[in-house]
């Protein structure tokens, strides 16, 4: 069952809704912030199903993030271990191809610092990124980089939700929603500049710019 809002309070500026799961009123599961500095951010609940294999679940207690391919050395991690990793906030719009979007407080951890710790090689120009349900999207290493990527697992000051990517999605912003995978489990490092991920080949532009086309080569 959804979480449902049931009071709004305010603290230190920032306004916040608690939700429950409907059974247990008296207990309150999250606290999602609702404004961030004077700006209202849109909901974790405003989000649409899209995903190509319905919502994932994974356990936190069994799940490693891995960084391979075109690496030094092979990465991985636990949950655990990436909590304790150092994480950037970012205030963020998903600009979705079905016509909707959604501004977010998010919480995470910068990509580069993953790809740090793996040491790419100097052949590596792509940064193929795997989900759980098998869907897959590529960005330019250098875009990566430079734009300072997240993996998010926190939306609003909350747990991301399961439906959300739990345990990760991709802040791929400035990019049109189908670069922004969720439940990542591996992080690839690719020489292939021209790899298309599951909605790249099925005629989604491979930039993914939200300045530019949604379909088609620029």
């Amino acid at each position: 069952m959804l979480p449902t809002a049931i009071v709004l309070m305010v603290c230190g500026g920032m306004v916040f809704a608690l939700y429950s799961d409907g059974e247990h009123q008296e207990a309150p599961q999250s606290v999602e912030i609702q404004e961030y500095e004077g700006e209202k951010l849109g909901s974790a609940l405003d989000f649409r199903e899209n995903s190509i294999r319905g919502v994932q679940t994974i356990d936190p207690g069994s799940y490693r993030l891995v960084v391979d391919g075109l690496v030094e050395q092979t990465a991985s991690w636990s949950y655990a271990q990436i909590q304790d990793m150092a994480h950037e906030q970012k205030l963020v719009t998903i600009h979705c191809v079905e016509g909707w979007s959604v501004r977010a407080l998010w919480d995470g951890i910068p990509v580069a610092s993953l790809l740090e710790l793996a040491r790419p090689s100097r052949a590596a120009t792509t940064v193929i990124f795997h989900a759980a349900d098998g869907y897959t999207t590529s960005l330019p290493l250098a875009q990566v980089l430079e734009r300072n990527l997240i993996l998010a697992d926190r939306i609003n000051g909350i747990t991301l939700p399961r439906a959300n990517g739990f345990p990760f999605q991709l802040v791929a912003e400035e990019k049109w929603g189908y670069k922004w995978i969720r439940w990542v489990t591996r992080i690839e490092l690719s020489d292939d500049t021209d790899y298309e991920g599951f909605w790249e080949r099925r005629g989604y532009n491979n930039d993914g710019d939200v300045s530019g086309p949604m379909r088609g080569d620029d």
